[in-house]
């Protein structure tokens, strides 16, 4: 695969995560699709631009820190591509700190010249069965 292309994917996904670090609700807008579905621990929901940045304005957390490993990018076609990765994440949660390792992926599809991400997942890291979590 292209180089620059999966440089160029790992670099938008960066961005999506330093707005989310930085709280910068005008850069995850941009970079969030008409229609984003998001999945994870609490479900699936869809949401747009505006439903992002007001999730970031009120959040009740601070993503202080993440570092990615194993990062997978995937050319779909010239204006669809997929990135896989596991990410360690630094956070304050409700004033409390909280630290984790999970996998995440996103797709990312180019609009009008313009690249957002129409879908992301993250899946917190520990045993396919949940038999690690508490009851």
């Amino acid at each position: 695969m292209d180089n620059a292309f999966e440089k160029q994917i790992t670099d938008l996904e960066m961005q999506f995560w330093r707005a989310m670090k930085d709280k910068d609700a005008a850069l995850a807008a941009r970079l969030t699709g008409e229609t984003c579905i998001i999945t994870g621990a609490q479900g699936a929901n869809s949401i747009d631009p505006k439903m992002f940045a007001g999730m970031l304005d009120g959040a009740t957390w601070t993503l202080h820190d993440y570092t990615f490993k194993k990062i997978i990018v995937d050319k779909v076609t010239d204006d669809v591509a997929v990135i896989g990765y596991m990410v360690h994440e630094k956070l304050t949660v409700d004033g409390k700190p909280v630290e984790f390792d999970a996998a995440d992926a996103s797709t990312w599809v180019r609009r009008n010249g313009q690249w957002v991400c129409v879908l992301h997942t993250e899946s917190i890291a520990g045993d396919p069965y949940g038999r690690d979590r508490k009851k």
